[in-house]
């Protein structure tokens, strides 16, 4: 059987939390993404067309809350710079500097979210980046 040629409908990374409601805010106030799919136990933040981030309470889900987060969400943004001042008003946990990677082509920094996951937030610097 041929793999169906259907395009995608929609992605949707999941990250697990002991403490779902605490992440709720984070994703809803700081980084202003709106819930889109209500599940209950599962909360799926719109993060751009296409694509979403599902926060899942750890007693429920397919897979449980973990200390070592081999995991970063990367958001791309059409003003960095914009983003790195309104993080470092808020003091975020584990904020980076700004850096450039002319390799990849970006200007980025990170920083972790309430349980420690590490968010990456980018623009590009070369058409194609």
């Amino acid at each position: 059987m041929a793999r169906p040629e259907a395009g995608n409908e929609l992605a949707i990374t999941f990250l697990y939390y002991r403490d779902l409601p605490t992440a709720m805010r984070f994703y809803e106030e700081v980084l202003g993404l709106s819930l889109a799919i209500d599940q209950g136990w599962c909360k799926i933040y719109r993060i751009c067309h296409g694509a979403h981030v599902g926060l899942v309470d750890e007693t429920k889900g397919m897979n449980k809350w973990a200390a070592t987060k081999p995991v970063q969400l990367c958001i791309r943004v059409p003003s960095v710079d914009d983003w790195y001042a309104y993080a470092q008003d808020r003091d975020l946990d584990g904020l980076s500097k700004l850096f450039e990677n002319d390799a990849l082509g970006i200007r980025a920094f990170v920083f972790n979210d309430p349980e420690g996951y590490q968010i990456e937030i980018q623009s590009a610097t070369r058409p194609g980046a």
